[in-house]
């Protein structure tokens, strides 16, 4: 069951994923103050070792002694205070302190170079360390700040490489393949629009993690089909018919839909719960429908009510349920001929059959196979006479699926079983989650 759908829409889905990581990644704003060239992972930039801002340091001049020198060595210590007379010039020009003061202010406001002023009370390490910038960076809360601001940006430059985005142009593009995909496997055009509106609002100008867009899809399609089914919830066939006695069921539908063998399924069933029914051969109009009908009456070993070919079928609907009546039966299962909706005369006959029997469900018997005329017939049998459920026979002959998907969201109306099989026991209770495993979601 749904082989097809299913590879339809695994195929689509993966090209369309495929299609979604080849996308460009989100642009992720970073702070004012880094403009990376290249993208490094989070490890290499945070090995990065920055520098302090570099200080210009003047040599400190060499404390004089008065220790007595031999003649040679103070002749070449004149010499060498010969050569350091230019630091009397560098010692005039900071005889003005609030000038000096100023000056720095100014090359630190610029973030330029700081010519410190040697102090000849403190080593050279010392001056090195006492930059104001080197200082403010080592203040607790100030270091809590950067850390912060830096894990800010690795998040963002983390997500800019392992994210991307779809425009609304690009989806419409790309959901064309999954809709081709849905119409060939009779999928109902106001479903498709559904799940078209529902991905595109999950999908759309939302970040998507790479390596995980398919799933992503998936996910959304999942979500999208299981709704489809969630505002029409089936009744349950068997506690109604506790409730009621007799509980009257009508089968509609369509020329060789299986209406008689789903009739004789449920009635299978009905035995099985411990309820009593009987069977009204109410198709007066088919060549041996009559007689199909009371074979599986015969091997089910429930009584059933005929009339000759050509009588009323309201009559025999009739007579069924005032047998029921007097016979104390639980449930009263009425088979009606095929007819197509188009037909006005047949589908008269239907409505009388409804008046006069008044059936507690009136429920469509469709061939799953059939598609989107499947559909078609439910609306329009719905209109005619009311229509409160469905059931899907051949089901397990249906490669396709669309028509499952489909029925409930376009006529309103909830699916009670699926046909699985030509025997009593191949009638299943109608289950999303099956469904949806079938489809692969």
């Amino acid at each position: 069951m749904f082989k097809f759908l299913k590879e339809k829409l695994k195929a689509a889905v993966s090209r369309i994923s495929s299609a979604i990581e080849k996308e460009e990644p989100i642009e992720v704003p970073l702070p004012p103050h880094i403009e990376p060239e290249e993208i490094f992972t989070e490890q290499e930039i945070e090995d990065i070792e920055v520098p302090p801002p570099p200080v210009e340091i003047i040599p400190e001049k060499p404390k004089e002694t008065r220790i007595e020198k031999p003649k040679e060595t103070l002749r070449k210590e004149e010499k060498k205070a010969e050569l350091r007379q230019p630091f009397v010039e560098e010692k005039k020009h900071f005889e003005k302190p609030k000038e000096a003061v100023k000056e720095i202010k100014k090359k630190v406001a610029r973030e330029e170079p700081i010519r410190e002023i040697p102090k000849k009370e403190e080593p050279k390490k010392e001056i090195i360390h006492e930059t104001p910038k080197k200082e403010v960076i080592h203040e607790a809360p100030k270091k809590e700040v950067i850390q912060e601001e830096k894990k800010g940006f690795f998040s963002r430059l983390k997500q800019a490489i392992t994210t991307t985005k779809i425009s609304p142009e690009r989806f419409d593009e790309l959901f064309w393949e999954l809709e081709l995909a849905m119409l060939e496997n009779n999928v109902a055009f106001e479903v498709i629009g559904k799940i078209k509106a529902d991905l595109k609002n999950d999908l759309v100008e939302k970040p998507i993690t790479r390596g995980k867009v398919e799933d992503a899809v998936v996910e959304s399609l999942r979500e999208s089909i299981s709704g489809l089914f969630d505002d029409y919830k089936a009744v349950d066939f068997v506690k109604e018919a506790k409730g009621k006695k007799p509980y009257i069921v009508s089968f509609l539908g369509a020329n060789g839909s299986g209406k008689t063998t789903t009739i004789a399924k449920m009635a299978y069933m009905l035995q099985k719960t411990g309820l009593k029914c009987v069977l009204a051969a109410g198709d007066t109009w088919r060549s041996a429908a009559i007689q199909q009908l009371e074979e599986h009456a015969k091997r089910l070993n429930v009584p059933i009510v005929k009339h000759d070919y050509g009588a009323d079928p309201a009559a025999v609907a009739f007579d069924a349920v005032e047998m029921a009546k007097a016979r104390n039966i639980d449930v009263v299962l009425i088979d009606t001929a095929g007819r197509q909706h188009s037909n006005a005369n047949l589908m008269d006959e239907m409505k009388k059959i409804v008046r006069v029997a008044k059936p507690d469900l009136k429920i469509y018997i469709g061939e799953m196979i059939a598609g989107n005329d499947c559909i078609e017939q439910i609306r329009s049998f719905d209109q005619a006479v009311g229509i409160d459920a469905v059931v899907l026979a051949k089901a397990d002959i249906d490669e396709k699926g669309g028509t499952a998907i489909s029925v409930t969201y376009v006529t309103k109306k909830p699916i009670l079983f699926l046909g699985m099989g030509q025997e009593y026991k191949d009638l299943e209770a109608f289950d999303k989650e099956k469904i949806l495993n079938s489809l692969g979601l």
